[in-house]
This record gives structure tokens, sequence and C-alpha cells, in this order.
């Protein structure tokens, strides 16, 4: 470490909100529990999403847009748009569903007493449980599936807040944090390429809520809709992991799932909120008359 790179730590470290610029600035606080009084709503499913389309919340809509497709009549769900970068997910109502207020929560009204279910991979899993679906019943493969879904878990945060952080988001660019994230970055895009050689999925031959998980981070990198960074990272040579991304991409829940809770980009890649199937055709009219016109 050179002199003009060197750093002590501050004794006991503060919050200096003006100290932090970057697109997250205004979320990266040190303190749980709400800054403000606001009730979630509540629609008419007893499924109900509070949620935003970044890979996280993808997951869930897609699991969910999955479900249906399979014919599961329980899985129709409200999905409501939570604007992270308003401080949505700090109030009081959201914190209650999620104390780590994080995007997706999800609260199930189906029983006697409503289930609250945080973190991507928890709500994953416990669709899956509900529904029996998309979820190996066999010990060995739902064991294989379960330590898919967890790896991703735990690798994802080094692709998001580590790599696509420094390279994308932070104010000031530091070689040293984005060189070492980037070679983490790349191990986990072989991982992916080297089990995907010889699986069609993650979990075998049937698609399951592994790849559910993995594909919003870790296929739409290689897709290059992920930091700009496909190139940087040569996403194009990991030629099993394309193919599995390029294949999980054209499903029609998946394309749905995509469009929900999302307010960026094309607006016909658009469905700011989600109440129910139609909404997607009412979605589609309306893209067409706005090209009519």
């Amino acid at each position: 470490m050179n002199e003009e790179s060197s750093y002590t730590p501050p004794p006991v470290w503060q919050w200096e909100p003006e100290k932090y610029g970057g697109t997250w600035a205004s979320i990266n606080r040190p303190l749980a529990g709400a800054t403000h009084e606001a009730e979630l709503p509540v629609g008419r499913h007893p499924l109900q999403l509070y949620s935003l389309a970044t890979p996280n919340g993808v997951k869930v809509t897609v699991m969910l847009e999955e479900l249906l497709a399979l014919g599961f009549e329980g899985a129709e769900y409200d999905a409501h748009l939570i604007k992270i970068n308003d401080g949505e997910q700090f109030g009081s109502g959201f914190v209650e569903v999620n104390p780590n207020s994080k995007i997706p929560a999800l609260m199930d009204r189906s029983g006697a007493q409503p289930v609250r279910v945080f973190e991507s991979g928890a709500i994953l899993l416990y669709l899956a449980d509900k529904f029996g679906a998309l979820v190996p019943a066999a010990p060995a493969l739902r064991a294989e599936c379960l330590s898919w879904l967890f790896w991703q878990m735990g690798s994802a945060p080094y692709l998001g807040g580590g790599f696509g952080h420094f390279y994308s988001y932070a104010p000031i660019k530091i070689e040293y944090a984005i060189d070492r994230y980037a070679m983490e970055a790349k191990r986990q895009l072989d991982v992916l390429d080297r089990h995907l050689a010889d699986n069609t999925y993650m979990c075998g031959k049937d698609y399951s809520i592994a790849d559910i998980a993995i594909w919003p981070w870790y296929g739409n990198l290689v897709l290059g809709r992920a930091y700009d960074a496909a190139e940087f990272l040569d996403a194009s040579s990991y030629t099993h992991l394309n193919r599995w991304a390029q294949e999980i991409e054209t499903r029609p829940a998946v394309e749905r799932g995509r469009m929900v809770n999302r307010p960026w980009g094309p607006p016909e890649g658009q469905l700011h909120e989600r109440h129910d199937a139609s909404d997607f055709q009412t979605r589609t009219q309306d893209k067409l008359e706005d090209t009519e016109a």
C-alpha cells in the first residue's frame, strides 16, 4: 500500500451522510427501524408482495409467475411497488414485514394468521414448499438445489455490493477494490459455467428455484444488462452459462416477472404494480395504443 492510498480508521466510525456520495448514499445508514409512519397497501389476493424489480425482487415475481403458469391458482398475488430511493422501505408498515428494510418482502394471508417472509431466498423456498413445486422432493436432489440456492445468496453480495458498487456506483473509482471484486465475479462466473457444462439447469435436468434465484443476477450479467460490464468481464467466453441464460430469458413467466415493479427502462417493459394476470394484457394494449398514436 503506497502513501497516497494509506488509510487510518477513525477511533469509532460515525455516520456522516454528507460524506458519502454515490447512487445509494441516501439509504446507506447504520440504523435499523422505521423512519416514518406509513401503512402498506393490501390488495385482494392472499399473497401480498412489496418489492422493486432489482435482481432480488425479480426472483420472487418470476417465481410467482412460474407457479401461475403451472396452474397454481393460489399463487395469484398483488405486487406493490416500493421505491427504495425514496426510502419507502423504512416506512413503519414495511419494517413490520421486514425488519431488515430490504426488498422483497411477502405477506401470506391465506391462513388463520398472516405469515411474513423476508429475504428473497427464503421467499422462494417458502413458496416452493407451499405449492410443492420447483424444488426437488428426492433428498439428494433437494440438497443439491438448496446448495445452489444458498450459493447465490452468499455469492451475489460480492457481485452486487462488491463489484457492482465499486465499478458502477461508487463516486470514486478505487483500482484495488474494482480489480479485487472483478476477479471474484469472474471466479463465480467460472463456477457456474463449469457446472452448466454438465447440467441443463442448476440442479440437473429440471428447472428449479436455484435457476430462478441465480438468473436475475448472473444471467442478466452475461446478457449485458448489469453494470455495463459484460465486455469488461469477458462474459461471452462463458459459453455454457450463456446458453442457460438465453434459454431462461425466453420463458414467458420470466418475461412477465421481469416487468413487475419495474419503474425504469423502456415503457413496454414496465408494469409498476401487478394486481391481476390481466394487468399484463392491459399493459400490452396500452403499448399498442401508444404506438398507433
